[in-house]
């Protein structure tokens, strides 16, 4: 029995440590190497020997991060721009997942599909697409000058709201789900008894639903949040050279500067932000595991 339990544990924690922490300290160890004519281009290397490589620790890249304000701002930036895109996501979100909480029994599995289709699609293709839609020879401009609604095409794509809206299309059915998890699970009594109590349906949603939502809301907001936060593609393709996010550095630091060092002090730092939101969502998951049992 405790054999079967050591493995139980065990194989997690191996696949965390092959495909995370191993990975991680190995660019963790790069960010403190130094940039080099080299391939790879930073030293000391295995070949500098083993000693060599684990003894050499140069915190000058993190200095470097500290004192240019490129860094500090495409992480502002990028924050920015995460948690804008959470809120819209959530005023997007919670509607959609409560209608489909309140649709009848047989439509539910319809909608849940419809919320899960667009991940039978690529991800690349279907941000492809919204270039598209949202270009000034596009579909939405050709719909709107059609309609008589403008007079000149709206520069949509390469701008914030052309990221905002994708990462919001892309990230949306995050949101929806674990929402639509916590609305699905609420019993109508409680909503029931509140009316009889004198309260609105409205005031009764904001007293009841809301409230004990909580959970899939923040759940919904972490799940958008954190990949938001470090989005690559979205900015690249909808956003162009205006759009500052840390994302963008950083590819520009590994494959066009070269500047491996830097780049991964870069994603280190990236990660250290990342590790506030993501130790919140898990203390949230477990007390909510620890309230359904």
């Amino acid at each position: 029995m405790n054999i079967r339990r050591f493995v139980l544990i065990a194989v997690p924690y191996a696949w965390l440590l092959a495909l995370f922490f191993i990975p991680f300290f190995i660019v963790l160890k790069i960010s403190l190497s130094d940039l080099a004519l080299a391939i790879p281009p930073y030293s000391p290397t295995v070949k500098d020997g083993i000693l060599n490589m684990l003894s050499a620790f140069d915190f000058e890249n993190f200095t470097f991060l500290a004192s240019d304000d490129l860094y500090w701002k495409a992480y502002l930036s990028s924050l920015k721009i995460a948690l804008i895109s959470t809120v819209l996501a959530l005023l997007v979100g919670y509607p959609m997942a409560y209608g489909m909480a309140r649709a009848p029994d047989e439509w539910r599995p319809t909608l849940m599909m419809l919320v899960i289709l667009p991940f039978w699609t690529s991800f690349l293709i279907r941000v492809y697409a919204w270039v598209g839609i949202l270009s000034n020879e596009g579909l939405l401009n050709q719909l709107l000058l059609w309609v008589g609604w403008i007079d000149a095409p709206l520069a949509i794509m390469n701008t914030t709201t052309a990221v905002y809206i994708g990462i919001v299309y892309t990230y949306l059915p995050f949101m929806i789900l674990p929402i639509y998890a916590a609305l699905d699970r609420l019993d109508e009594s409680l909503i029931e008894a509140a009316e009889d109590l004198g309260c609105s349906r409205t005031t009764a949603f904001w007293l009841v639903t809301v409230p004990l939502s909580r959970n899939g809301i923040i759940a919904g907001c972490f799940l958008v949040f954190i990949p938001a936060l470090g989005e690559f593609v979205i900015p690249s393709l909808l956003g162009g050279s205006g759009t500052l996010m840390i994302g963008k550095v950083l590819f520009e630091e590994f494959f066009n500067n070269r500047d491996w060092p830097v780049a991964s002090a870069v994603a280190v730092v990236l990660l250290l932000i990342l590790i506030v939101p993501i130790t919140l969502f898990q203390r949230n998951q477990q007390r909510q595991a620890e309230a359904d049992t």
